[in-house]
């Protein structure tokens, strides 16, 4: 009881910090990429404008990109022109154009 009590004041106080916890075994912790400064980015279910908005991302926001869909609709955006859709979240997408990974290409592996 003590431990399940200190886990949680822990995984409390990352939380209020902004923190990613891993697990032991785990393999590393997510890494977390810029949206471009001043944009309110659509979320969508898909990897194109066709599929519904299923949030809007905050000013300064950061996401974490879980897998890539490299042949969605092409986007122009702060970023560049580009067909790549980064998966931040279980049915949330948003265009790479839009996000600052440093890299014209994939940085994280294909979606299934």
């Amino acid at each position: 009881m003590l431990r399940r009590r200190m886990l949680t004041a822990v995984g409390g106080a990352a939380a209020a910090l902004g923190l990613v916890l891993t697990t032991a075994g785990s393999s590393s912790a997510a890494t977390y990429y810029p949206v471009a400064p001043g944009y309110r980015v659509n979320v969508r279910s898909g990897p194109s404008t066709q599929y519904a908005i299923v949030r809007v991302l905050p000013l300064d926001a950061k996401v974490p990109i879980h897998c890539q869909v490299k042949y969605g609709e092409t986007i122009s955006g702060p970023y560049g022109t580009t067909s790549i859709w980064d998966n931040i979240a279980p049915g949330e997408y948003v265009s790479d154009a839009y996000v600052h990974t440093g890299s014209d290409g994939m940085v994280a592996p294909p979606c299934a």
